[in-house]
């Protein structure tokens, strides 16, 4: 038993030595409900080309980083899979087209931005986010945002397993999170209030798979968001007024995707306001060059 216990704690601690793992868990498990559950939902297919995006520009931006900087590692130092997988997952959970070259356009887009596009060492947006509103922006009709309806069930599992992952992981960025969806949640059900309408209404914008993904695993992620506690719930209560108004005025299903790709340059100016400690994945080890992995 003993040993049991053992072998189970060494397990958990190599899991939560880098908070991606659990995201990449409960990703996994809400691609494998979108799957299940959705006649339109995400497919192999999707995942596959969305992978195969995300990989390709992970290789070439470490490949072009590596091989500018002095002294120079080895040219696939520091590359980082599970940025690549984590992105591959949220593209293709929430990505949707009749085109499959777009998963891996959309993957390939978030993922390379991530290497242009940097303030002081840490980029601006989230991959599987700009990647998303990048072919919104760009095709039109072409591509759109599942609002992922996979019943009430799954969708409180979801829930239950995106807080699971949020709780477990060393990122602790639960602030974020409850930050963004109270506000949105509030501003809905205000409005609902004061309208005279049902609060079916607001209970149903806020009964989507996209919204969970976006709340749980877009939005909080620790590096393309404000190092410090106070202004990220700032930057989070921002995020969540402008998605609000994008669903009640415009009507924009991907309201908080289109809301967060236009603060998300907020981020390093609140950084540069109000400097905390910089958020990183792992802690290098002493024998490891002394170089940030993109």
């Amino acid at each position: 038993m003993t040993d049991a216990l053992a072998h189970a704690n060494g397990w958990y601690r190599r899991i939560n030595a880098d908070p991606r793992h659990w995201q990449i868990i409960a990703l996994s498990g809400l691609f494998f409900t979108s799957w299940t559950t959705s006649d339109f939902g995400a497919t192999p297919f999707t995942l596959a080309a969305a992978l195969s995006g995300a990989i390709s520009a992970q290789v070439l931006g470490t490949l072009v980083t590596n091989a500018l900087k002095q002294p120079r590692p080895s040219l696939l130092w520091g590359f980082e899979w599970k940025s690549a997988l984590i992105t591959t997952f949220g593209t293709t959970i929430l990505l949707r087209s009749t085109d499959l070259w777009i998963w891996f356009a959309a993957a390939f887009t978030g993922i390379a931005l991530k290497f242009v596009l940097r303030v002081r060492g840490k980029h601006i947006f989230n991959p599987a986010n700009i990647g998303i509103v990048v072919m919104m922006l760009w095709l039109g009709k072409q591509v759109w945002v599942s609002p992922g309806q996979w019943g009430q069930a799954p969708l409180v599992a979801g829930w239950a397993l995106g807080l699971a992952a949020l709780t477990l992981s060393s990122a602790k960025r639960l602030d974020i999170a409850f930050a963004f969806i109270g506000t949105f949640g509030g501003i809905l059900v205000a409005r609902a209030l004061w309208l005279g309408d049902p609060l079916a209404i607001p209970l149903h914008q806020l009964s989507t798979g996209s919204l969970l993904i976006f709340t749980m695993f877009m939005i909080t992620d620790p590096r393309s968001t404000p190092d410090r506690r106070a202004t990220r719930i700032f930057f989070a209560m921002c995020v969540a007024a402008l998605a609000a108004w994008y669903l009640i005025g415009p009507n924009q299903r991907a309201a908080p995707l289109m809301a967060l790709a236009l603060l998300s340059p907020m981020s390093p100016m609140l950084d540069f306001l109000f400097p905390a400690k910089r958020f990183t994945w792992t802690a290098a080890a002493p024998s490891e060059p002394k170089l940030t992995p993109a």
